[in-house]
């Protein structure tokens, strides 16, 4: 509340003479940009440029806060847009190099440190960036000149030799890699990234695993929130037969990086191991989530659902991995086993009969076909053509060797005044769309923009004053105080006296069932809307409130189902919801439409109606919605957000993160948490 306080009073301050100082907003967004409060300091510079957009500055500003929250296709764009308006300022080519080269566009951003050095040629930051860079384009000569000309500058620098290390390592020569690893932590012994290199040679060269979780221990001293470094050392655990201690890693990597898939697949493993097979199954499973194609989980929880009894289970595994693999003998032997046990004789006999003519057609009794190996090949091949694409199953698989380890990258990443605090995008938000906008009577303030959300027929019957307090529309959830619950069942009571008393007026059944959908009584809530419309066809409010208490019943349906976990007949229950659901969400779709037929520019209609879309599955029309929303109130950022989402489940990356970028512009904080896994 303070701070909403603050910006009132700045905002107020700022406009007081009519006119916004665009100077002065600058420098509150820089000084919120110096106190690492990276979302607030987007939107003064917003100010700025929605005021301005002929000055440089505030385009830079916004690009280093989007830097810093790990959105680096909106840092390129606006960088971009500041070197457009002012090509002589040296930090903007800086950063949008880093964003091209967190991007993996090596090339743009060295021809961005290139175009910097020519204005400042002895900048260390921009001659790092630069070998980082050479290397990753396999550039080994020209990056090893650029470590030379950075040593050359300054003697001392312990990043270029460990880059030069890394190097050569990429060139296979170890022993110069050791020297230069050595020679880097003589000159700071505070560059964790030098410690995981020497434990990668020492685990991966040697086999000294002693010796490697030695030098892990001290990169996690450096840097205790690193999960994967806790990933490595349970490897060097488990490979000295501490079990215990390998779990424990595992647990503390998963609470520090909930999302690790390699933690949930060697902690599967491991639980597997001691008998702990449904542990093992719920591990597996959260990567599945993730990444439904997954092959190495899939068959192994194939393989624990056979343990466990639960054959059904394992077949349905099966059949995803002999879909993705036809030719794996002894996936048909496992899905015979599984069908028998099932009682599928019919289906077993003939996967075991296709086995055997896979095995006489190979000329083998055993099989020699590997799921994972062939992952693995085509892992290695996508990198050495550098398409890494979208193949996170083979880069994961890639990794596997017996257990998974998080292979390093260069330690030397790209700069531009990396701070931790203030890094929204570590939060754990949950990958789901914004929720529909619905009518209520107490406000949800915006405290990071100040924006509030208007539309006509509400503000006409405010006007009006009919209803008992002003209504207002938000997607901002909250649960009710006592006395505002008790306002609403007041509200309810005074609406019932007065109904059996008196003549009915439309306003008066809108008013109690907003009311009772507040207290969670959708049935009521839509039989107030239908006397309303029964009385005033043309009052477009009682169909959008109609469906925002249709939505609330289907909601509740699935948390019935959900809670119901011991019931016998739950895939029955279940099939009902959906046949429920599938009408509920018809009249849904009527009741916005008849809306949207009366109030044709009803931003919150099109919106709610794209999430219904994208419920049922029609994720085109959820697009065609949003962005008929977003058409009409272009600041709508929760539009974009559920717009980006939508874009992602379709496989469209690039959109999708256009679209969250511009939705964390507009102050929709989980947008930088999914572009940052998505940036993984």
């Amino acid at each position: 509340m303070k701070r909403s306080l603050l910006i009132c009073i700045l905002m107020c301050y700022l406009y007081a003479s009519g006119q916004i100082n665009v100077s002065q907003v600058i420098t509150i967004g820089r000084n919120a940009l110096y106190f690492e409060d990276y979302v607030l300091s987007i939107q003064y510079f917003n100010q700025a440029i929605t005021a301005d957009t002929t000055r440089a500055e505030p385009y830079f500003y916004r690009a280093v806060a989007k830097l810093n929250l790990e959105d680096y296709r909106g840092a390129e764009q606006d960088a971009s847009t500041s070197i457009r308006i002012k090509p002589f300022i040296v930090d903007a080519f800086k950063v949008r190099g880093v964003a091209r080269q967190n991007m993996g566009n090596y090339a743009g951003a060295l021809t961005d440190y290139e175009s910097g050095l020519r204005l400042l040629p002895e900048d260390k930051m921009l001659l790092v960036n630069k070998a980082v860079c050479l290397g990753a384009l396999e550039r080994y000569d020209d990056a090893t000149r650029a470590y030379d000309a950075l040593i050359a500058v300054d003697s001392r620098n312990d990043k270029a030799y460990l880059g030069l290390a890394h190097l050569c390592l990429a060139r296979g020569d170890t022993v110069a890699a050791r020297d230069n690893i050595e020679h880097s932590i003589k000159l700071s012994k505070n560059n964790a990234g030098a410690y995981v290199m020497r434990a990668e040679i020492e685990m991966r060269c040697d086999s000294d695993y002693v010796a490697a979780m030695a030098s892990l221990d001290e990169a996690i001293k450096l840097e205790p929130r690193e999960a994967s470094y806790f990933v490595n050392r349970a490897y060097m655990k488990y490979r000295l037969d501490d079990y215990f201690g390998a779990m424990a890693d595992y647990d503390y990597a998963i609470g520090l990086d909930p999302a690790s898939v390699e933690a949930h697949i060697n902690r599967a493993q491991l639980y597997a191991e001691v008998g702990e097979y449904n542990k093992a199954i719920n591990d597996f499973t959260y990567v599945l989530q993730g990444d439904a194609d997954n092959i190495m989980s899939l068959y192994y929880r194939a393989m624990l659902y056979m343990e466990t009894g639960q054959h059904r289970a394992a077949i349905n595994d099966l059949n995803a991995v002999l879909e993705h693999y036809p030719e794996f003998e002894a996936g048909y032997m496992a899905r015979a086993e599984a069908r028998r046990g099932a009682g599928d004789r019919r289906g077993s006999e003939a996967d075991y009969e296709y086995a055997l003519s896979l095995f006489k057609s190979k000329k083998t009794r055993k099989s020699d076909f590997d799921p994972v190996r062939l992952e693995i090949e085509k892992a290695a091949e996508a990198r050495k053509t550098g398409n890494r694409g979208e193949d996170t199953t083979g880069e994961t698989i890639n990794r596997f060797n017996t257990l998974l380890t998080v292979v390093p990258d260069n330690p030397i990443k790209p700069e531009y005044d990396n701070r931790q605090r203030g890094r929204v995008q570590d939060a754990n938000f949950e990958i789901e769309p914004e929720p529909a906008f619905v009518l209520t009577y107490f406000s949800h303030d915006n405290n990071l923009n100040g924006k509030t959300h208007y539309l006509r027929e509400i503000a006409d019957i405010n006007d009006s004053h009919l209803l008992p307090y002003p209504v207002t529309i938000t997607n901002k959830s909250r649960h009710l105080t006592d006395a505002e619950i008790a306002t609403c069942f007041a509200n309810i009571e005074y609406y019932n006296g007065m109904l059996a008393t008196s003549t009915p007026r439309p306003v008066d059944y809108l008013a109690r069932a907003i009311d009772y959908l507040l207290v969670k009584n959708p049935e009521q809530a839509i039989a107030d809307c239908d006397r309303t419309v029964a009385k005033n066809p043309n009052l477009s409010l009682a169909y959008m409130l109609r469906a925002s208490a249709r939505t609330l019943v289907i909601d509740m349906r699935h948390a019935s189902l959900d809670s119901n976990e011991d019931s016998a007949d739950k895939g029955a229950a279940a099939a009902l919801a959906a046949r429920e659901d599938a009408g509920d969400y018809e009249t849904i779709l009527a009741d916005l439409d008849k809306t949207l037929s009366l109030s044709p520019t009803n931003v919150y209609a099109y919106f709610n109606r794209g999430i219904i879309c994208g419920q049922r599955g029609e994720l085109t029309e959820a697009i065609s919605c949003y962005s008929h929303a977003i058409d009409i109130k272009p600041d709508l950022g929760e539009a974009y957000y559920n717009r980006g989402i939508t874009y992602l489940r379709l496989g469209n990356k690039s959109q999708g993160m256009t679209d969250l970028s511009k939705a964390g512009e507009l102050g929709i904080l989980p947008s930088y948490n999914v572009l940052k896994r998505m940036n993984r």
